[in-house]
């Protein structure tokens, strides 16, 4: 790859991955933008990685957390952490279950090369993130979290496997509209996608492996500068979301979409989400 195109693919990965903006709305434009060719399935799992990285780094605490409260759970001691984990792993399954069915029923590759879902899903979420954020209440911490509430929000991020949907917005969107704090909405949210972004980044090096793919210099470069700026984005994100509401996302990806609409029926031709 270029080196102009392995800053930009890691700049819209890192922070697209983790602003609740759709990362597939932003990528599907590079093609268009730049006459860049496909970046390749290995570059695909190296960004999950760095993405992946990325989140555990700065939720560490949070991370060690969990693996002490599973451990315990294990020996029979019950824990909020243990709580919490197990939850996350039940958040996890609809999105596993889900994405087997559309992988196996061939929508996946159908959608892909179907740019207007893309560009319609933003409108509709990005509408959505503002009505949960604007009128939804703020009387549920992280620690309030359970069963019912973390299957919710585990069945909004399944429903971010079709493009434009944006996993990190729907899954703040439904804990927004159940009552979490913004704070909180956006940690349990990151926490959920730890699992999932492990899981696609699996699913991709499989596909990278069958491919006969190499690992090159430039990809582990994607790797490393995805991983800085998405380090960087999730911490700003947490502290801006201390202060400020998802509004100026929810506008962004409606203009977004609006824009993607416009291209498409120009008739100017858009990438394939990967």
């Amino acid at each position: 790859m270029l080196l102009e195109q392995i800053v930009v693919l890691a700049l819209i990965q890192g922070t697209t991955e983790f602003l609740p903006i759709s990362s597939s709305g932003h990528l599907i434009l590079v093609p268009t933008l730049t006459g860049w060719p496909d970046q390749g399935i290995l570059a695909d799992v190296m960004v999950h990685m760095g993405s992946f990285l990325a989140v555990v780094v700065y939720f560490w605490r949070d991370c060690v957390s969990l693996l002490k409260g599973t451990f315990d759970l294990l020996r029979g001691r019950a824990n909020p952490w243990g709580k919490l984990a197990m939850l996350i792993v039940l958040g996890t399954i609809p999105a596993v279950v889900l994405g087997v069915i559309l992988d196996l029923t061939g929508f996946m590759d159908t959608v892909r090369h179907m740019p207007q879902i893309v560009a319609w899903n933003a409108i509709i979420f990005g509408t959505l993130l503002y009505l949960c954020d604007r009128y939804g209440h703020s009387i549920r911490r992280m620690s309030d979290m359970t069963l019912s509430p973390a299957l919710i929000i585990g069945v909004a991020q399944a429903i971010a496997i079709i493009p434009g949907t944006s996993r990190s917005g729907i899954t703040m969107t439904a804990a927004r509209a159940l009552g979490f704090e913004r704070p909180e909405a956006a940690r349990f949210a990151f926490l959920l996608g730890i699992p999932a972004i492990a899981g696609a980044g699996v699913l991709k090096l499989g596909d990278a492996v069958s491919s006969g793919e190499t690992i090159s210099l430039d990809v582990v470069l994607t790797a490393v500068l995805t991983f800085f700026v998405a380090l960087g984005t999730i911490t700003i994100l947490m502290k801006l979301v201390r202060h400020m509401s998802f509004l100026p996302f929810a506008v962004y990806r409606i203009l977004l979409g609006v824009l993607l609409l416009g291209l498409i029926y120009s008739g100017i031709p858009l990438g394939t989400v990967n």
